[in-house]
């Protein structure tokens, strides 16, 4: 049994049953114990592997798709680059040496970094030494001025509340003891609104991704810019149980060994959208037709004529970014920008 369960027993003996919020919330950021707090989940020896640090085509184009905004609205001499979980700052590495290529652009670049793990920064601190960078704990605390934000595999982690459907009505679902065990339990009715659903479906919702998305869908209405939404997850509201945690990549119990797993949920990007208005939203796409879209099989034809030594390597990168069997569908990709703006690179309002 870990610290954060012997934590999580104590406050539930004293306050009853958790909403999986709550839960959630603890497992990966409780101030001593949390998941995010005391380790880097990243790479073979973590738990996980994300686009960045699959190949670093993903940040490159990202790159270039974010010039190419910053152009449309009307390359301002000084523009907030904000990206939210970071990781070990793959991403804004590879996405800074593509904007190399406008410089004026790269100028322009006042980079913040939004994260919360103690590990992390210091990771993104080693890999960004070179560039200027300003680090935050909550986005709201970003300056203003025109924006361009990224979000690449953020929203997942943020804490959901989970609904289940008894009779003719939503009850929160909960989290108690079961003598030495976690197990869930239905809690007190709740007054939500929920798609059609059987008795025994789960409905979620992400109240900190909808007020984060509120937030910016604000920001984007009052001041120029995009933000760049990528996750796995459900292009239109719909119930189902996404809750999973990952160990060593791979699945387990998300109530065995609390803070030891990272624990995610899909995204509803149909209800970041709505909570973002009235900011315009582009229709959802898919990571692999986005990313075709950009030229990502150009970039790694030009990456294998340089190095063909590596041309497995980078073609096998490429393809787990793009493919079905990869992350080409399971991920989801979706622009918020500005209403006067025109539609960015890769989408179709």
């Amino acid at each position: 049994m870990t610290a954060l369960a012997d934590w999580l027993f104590a406050r539930i003996d004293a306050e009853g049953p958790l909403a999986v919020a709550d839960y959630m919330g603890a497992c990966l950021a409780h101030p001593q114990w949390g998941y995010y707090v005391r380790k880097d989940p990243l790479g073979s020896a973590g738990d996980f592997v994300t686009a960045p640090e699959i190949s670093q085509m993903f940040g490159e184009l990202l790159g270039l798709w974010a010039s190419a905004v910053w152009q449309s609205m009307g390359s301002p001499g000084a523009v907030v680059l904000a990206e939210l979980g970071p990781g070990r700052g793959t991403l804004m590495s590879d996405f800074l040496r593509a904007a190399e290529m406008v410089p004026a652009f790269r100028r322009a670049l006042n980079i913040h970094l939004v994260e919360i793990s103690p590990v992390l920064k210091a990771a993104q601190r080693e890999t960004l030494r070179d560039a200027h960078v300003v680090w935050l704990e909550d986005i709201r605390d970003l300056p203003e001025g025109p924006v361009l934000l990224l979000a690449n595999e953020f929203f997942d982690a943020l804490p959901i509340s989970q609904y289940v459907r008894r009779g003719n009505g939503w009850h929160e679902r909960r989290i108690g003891r079961d003598g030495h065990h976690l197990a869930f339990t239905d809690g007190p009715i709740a007054a939500i609104e929920a798609p059609l659903a059987k008795d025994g479906d789960i409905f979620e919702i992400n109240k900190p991704a909808r007020d984060i998305a509120r937030w910016i869908g604000q920001r984007l209405t009052e001041q120029p810019g995009a933000a760049l939404i990528i996750d796995y997850g459900h292009s239109a509201t719909a119930v189902g149980d996404t809750l999973q945690a990952v160990k060593g990549h791979s699945t387990t119990d998300v109530l065995d060994d609390p803070g030891e797993a990272d624990l995610t949920a899909h995204v509803d990007f149909q209800a970041l959208a709505e909570a973002a208005k009235p900011a315009a939203a582009t229709d959802v796409t898919t990571q692999g037709a986005f990313l075709r879209s950009l030229g990502i099989e150009l970039r790694a034809d030009r990456l294998i004529s340089g190095t063909p030594q590596k041309a497995d390597m980078v073609a096998s990168a490429c393809r787990r970014l793009i493919e079905p069997s990869g992350m080409g569908t399971l991920f989801k990709v979706r622009a918020l920008t500005h209403p006067g703006l025109p539609t960015p690179p890769g989408f179709v309002r």
